[in-house]
């Protein structure tokens, strides 16, 4: 079996084909088409099997990639699946979202000896795909059913991992979100031609046939009312609970004369977007107000968000889209491959520039973004070179302003009316990370909530140490209400 692989020096490095991008501007669907089953037979056979795998070091979730690639290079997509999805809960969204490049790719071995990386992230969406079509994702079925209860607040990535997990085991498991659908970003943050809505809801209705219940449209508060459950009712009402609410709250751009017509947070512009492609009714965007159909756009920010607003933008026809960032290309957070998609889109990008004022007309009506150029100086607390200003500012004329800058907790411990629970300095949910739990007993927490604004893969890695933690405490906790019955 060995044979077939380490033909990196014979085959070279083949993504899946993408869409032109005068085409794929056309659209919201996903730019990359599938592997043909020969083609990803032979980029899996790239994979050298190192002694020690860089990748899966180089995966939050420690995935076993060389073993689903040696299985996928023989033909043997069922165990390779399996092998794939014991570990990761969504290979198929991983797949499909993951900035590879900084990640399993990025550490590849043969990428460091300039063969080019395994195409790691396109295998693992063409066996998980195949999976599906298969049949070979088969329904949750538990060993046997326990009277415990979970209730989870959050439908996204972290709360449906932990579901899964919890549900596996038995559990009664209850996910409740705002939403009026489950996803969360996955669905209301994420761009279709990233991940096509389809692709989650598919997730949803497997975990729904294996029967964990969701309540939409379940506002967690700190009275019970209309609409609403409080915090307390909802600890009294689960054995254990798990905060997986993610983070919601833009960060904040401080700059004169920001507020205004034409100012928009990225995901406001982001949701209606995918909203408007869900079918559901969006009148601010159907008035124009948040589309940036023939609109000069500048977008603030460098990361994945921005990323996904300024292609967002070029889909809805945007007139010109225009990213500042204010460090340069090397420096930015965002996924090389995200930028590259963009830039083929005709997306500018202003590297070393930083907003200083919008500037708008005497009625209010947007004119320009004034930016000052940046020069790199020595690192910051992040490890990237300081952005320090040059004394030189430009214009770059605008008809909508979208801030990426990130995003920040909700005051949960003001909003649940649980002054116990601790938050850090940043407004994150503090947890004892070896037990995932919170100060608030039987009370845990997972996600961009703990970590703040992350990846979907850490995500999935926290929700699935929490499964194991709130496993351990309800056993216990059982085992305890044995004894005493006894």
């Amino acid at each position: 079996m060995a044979q077939s692989m380490l033909q990196f020096i014979h085959v070279d490095r083949k993504t899946p084909t993408k869409r032109g991008a005068k085409r794929r501007k056309e659209d919201f669907s996903e730019i990359y088409a599938d592997y043909k089953p020969a083609k990803a037979k032979e980029q899996a056979s790239r994979c050298s099997q190192c002694g020690v795998p860089f990748c899966q070091q180089g995966c939050p979730l420690s995935n076993n990639i060389p073993d689903w690639l040696l299985l996928a290079a023989n033909g043997r997509l069922e165990e390779a699946y399996h092998a794939s999805s014991a570990t990761n809960n969504m290979p198929e969204i991983c797949g499909r979202i993951c900035p590879q490049d900084r990640l399993c790719e990025g550490a590849c071995v043969i990428e460091q000896s300039g063969h080019g990386t395994v195409t790691i992230g396109a295998v693992e969406k063409h066996i998980t795909d195949t999976a599906w079509e298969e049949g070979w994702v088969v329904p949750i079925k538990p060993p046997r059913e326990r009277a415990q209860s979970v209730g989870i607040i959050g439908a996204g990535p972290a709360g449906l991992t932990a579901a899964e997990e919890l549900r596996r085991k038995g559990y009664q498991v209850t996910v409740y979100d705002r939403y009026d659908r489950g996803g969360g970003l996955l669905v209301y943050g994420i761009p279709g031609f990233k991940l096509e809505k389809d692709v989650v809801a598919r997730r949803l209705a497997h975990l729904e046939e294996g029967g964990v219940i969701f309540k939409y449209n379940a506002e967690i508060a700190a009275k019970t009312g209309t609409g609403k459950t409080s915090f307390a009712d909802l600890r009294a009402n689960h054995d254990t609970v798990l905060i997986a609410t993610g983070v919601y709250k833009a960060r904040p751009l401080k700059i004169p004369a920001l507020e205004g017509a034409g100012s928009v947070e990225a995901l406001a512009f982001l949701t209606a977007s995918n909203r408007k492609g869900l079918g559901d009714a969006v009148p601010e965007f159907d008035t124009g107000e948040i589309s940036a159909e023939g609109k000069r756009v500048v977008v603030i920010g460098g990361g994945d968000t921005a990323m996904d607003c300024v292609r967002t933008a070029v889909r809805q026809g945007a007139k010109s889209v225009t990213c500042l960032y204010r460090r340069d290309k090397e420096n930015m957070p965002g996924s090389a491959r995200e930028v590259q998609n963009a830039e083929e889109e005709g997306v500018v990008f202003e590297w070393l520039a930083a907003p200083e004022a919008v500037v708008r007309t005497k009625t209010g009506a947007l004119k320009s973004v004034k930016a000052a150029r940046m020069k790199l100086g020595p690192p910051d607390a992040s490890g990237r070179k300081r952005p320090d200003p040059t004394g030189e500012t430009f214009d770059v004329k605008a008809d909508m302003v979208i801030c990426a800058l990130g995003f920040d907790p909700e005051d949960l411990p003001k909003l649940w009316g649980q002054s116990g629970l601790v938050v850090n300095r940043w407004g994150a949910v503090q947890i004892d990370f070896r037990t995932m739990e919170t100060r608030l007993p039987g009370v845990f927490a997972a996600g961009d909530i703990v970590r703040g604004g992350s990846l979907v893969v850490w995500a999935i890695k926290d929700a699935r140490d929490a499964a194991d933690a709130m496993h351990a405490h309800m056993k216990k906790a059982a085992k305890t209400a044995q004894v005493a019955a006894e």
